[in-house]
């Protein structure tokens, strides 16, 4: 994804500010897209394009580890209730994996 874009995705932190007046509490994983904020200061190079890669890469790992954690307890516990709270800690995790592992090799210029 073009990094110019990827600066605007941290608008959809704003999502999470529906989870106050609603109750819903899974809303508050949007929270972590404000972290992308931070691009709006990043000039767009090769070495920020690998580090949203990485960081990309350690996000979709930390997904499917806690995506087959969730789908264990869901079954386990059969309820619509623990299904959509397990759905929200995997968005959770999975945004905030994107945005700390992103602004770790940004800020350690990290390439492996």
């Amino acid at each position: 994804m073009n990094t110019d874009r990827m600066r605007f995705l941290g608008l959809l932190g704003l999502v999470g500010l529906l989870g106050v007046p609603t109750g819903n509490y899974g809303l508050f994983g949007f929270f972590g897209f404000f972290g992308l904020f931070g691009l709006m200061r990043k000039k767009s190079d090769e070495m920020l394009r690998l580090s949203m890669a990485q960081a990309g890469l350690n996000a979709c790992i930390a997904s499917l580890i806690s995506l087959s954690i969730a789908m264990a307890v869901v079954t386990t516990l059969q309820t619509a209730e623990a299904a959509a709270v397990a759905l929200g800690i995997t968005f959770f995790v999975q945004v905030l994996t994107l945005v700390f592992s992103f602004n770790y090799y940004e800020s350690k210029g990290v390439s492996q």
